[in-house]
C-alpha cells in the first residue's frame, strides 16, 4: 500500500549512499538508499529510482558531478548525504562544505523536489582514534541543520541517538555502515519522510555488546589502523581515491527489484 506521493527518487552522495558495507564487489552493493527505494516502491513497478553516488567523492565533487544529472532526471525526491570525506581530511572547511550542500538544497528544492539529508554521528564512539573529530562533526551538523531549515529540507538527525554508534551498525572498517546499519538508516529516513511503520529505527540493539578489556581495545585499534586507516591515509598521500575510475551504479531511473537479501 502506498503511503506517500513520491514516484521518482534520486540519491546523490558518496560511499555510504552507494552502499559500501552492504554487499561486496562480486554481488554488488545494496545500501540504505536502495533499501529506502524498496520501502518507497512497495512493489510498485512504476516507481523510479536512480543512485548517482560514487565512493570517495568530496562534497564539491558531488555538487559538480551529480547535481546536474540528478536535476535532469526530474525527481520528486532527492536524498543528499555529503560531507564525511571532507570532514576527515586535514584541510576541512566546514563553511565551504556547508555552502556546497546548501547550493544543492537550493537548486533541488527550486526544481520542485522534496529533499532529505542526514547529520553525522559521534565518530569517537565508533573509533577512539576519531574522538578529536567531534568539534568538526558538531560544527558541520549545525550548519547542515541550519541550511535544511532555510530550504525546508527533511533531516534525519543521527547524532542524538546512541544506537547510531553501536559497533554492530558499522562494518569492520568503521568507515561504512554494516548491512544492519544501512537498514537502520533506510528506516530512519523513511520515518523522517513520514512513511508510517518505521518509528522504531532508533530502538536499542539487544543484547548489549560484551565489555572489552583495555588491552583488547588497544589491539583492535592497532589492527584497524593497519588494515583500514593506514591504506586510506596512503591513498590520500598519493592523491588517489577509492572512487577513481568508478561511475554511478544506477545512473538512470528504473524500477526497484524486490529485495533478495536482508
Amino acid at each position: 500500500m502506498t503511503t506517500h506521493s513520491y514516484a521518482r527518487y534520486v540519491a546523490i552522495g558518496d560511499s555510504q549512499t552507494e552502499g559500501v558495507g552492504d554487499g561486496d564487489e562480486t554481488r554488488g552493493y545494496r545500501g540504505w538508499a536502495d533499501r529506502l527505494a524498496e520501502i518507497l516502491a512497495g512493489g510498485n513497478p512504476e516507481f523510479g529510482y536512480a543512485n548517482l553516488a560514487v565512493r570517495g567523492r568530496l562534497t564539491a565533487g558531488i555538487k559538480a558531478e551529480q547535481l546536474g544529472p540528478a536535476l535532469a532526471l526530474r525527481p520528486d525526491l532527492v536524498t543528499v548525504m555529503a560531507g564525511m570525506n571532507d570532514l576527515v581530511r586535514p584541510g576541512f572547511d566546514a563553511a565551504q562544505v556547508a555552502r556546497d550542500i546548501e547550493d544543492m538544497f537550493t537548486e533541488l528544492t527550486a526544481a520542485g523536489a522534496r529533499v532529505a539529508t542526514v547529520t553525522f554521528p559521534d565518530l569517537g564512539r565508533i573509533s577512539p582514534l576519531a574522538r578529536r573529530a567531534l568539534p568538526r562533526v558538531l560544527d558541520l551538523n549545525a550548519r547542515i541543520r541550519a541550511a535544511a531549515d532555510r530550504h525546508g529540507v527533511v533531516v534525519l538527525d543521527t547524532f542524538p541517538h546512541r544506537v547510531t554508534t553501536d559497533p554492530r551498525l558499522w562494518s569492520v572498517d568503521r568507515l561504512h555502515a554494516s548491512p544492519l546499519g544501512h537498514a537502520r538508516i533506510a528506516a530512519g529516513m523513511a520515518d523522517a519522510l513520514g512513511v508510517p511503520g518505521h518509528e522504531d529505527w532508533v530502538r536499542p540493539l539487544l543484547p548489549p555488546p560484551p565489555a572489552v578489556s583495555v588491552l583488547r581495545t588497544a589491539v583492535a585499534e592497532a589492527a584497524w589502523f593497519a588494515g583500514f586507516m593506514g591504506p586510506w591515509l596512503w591513498r590520500r598521500v598519493r592523491g588517489r581515491s577509492s572512487g577513481d575510475g568508478r561511475e554511478a551504479k544506477r545512473p538512470d531511473l528504473g524500477p526497484v527489484a524486490s529485495p533478495e537479501r536482508a
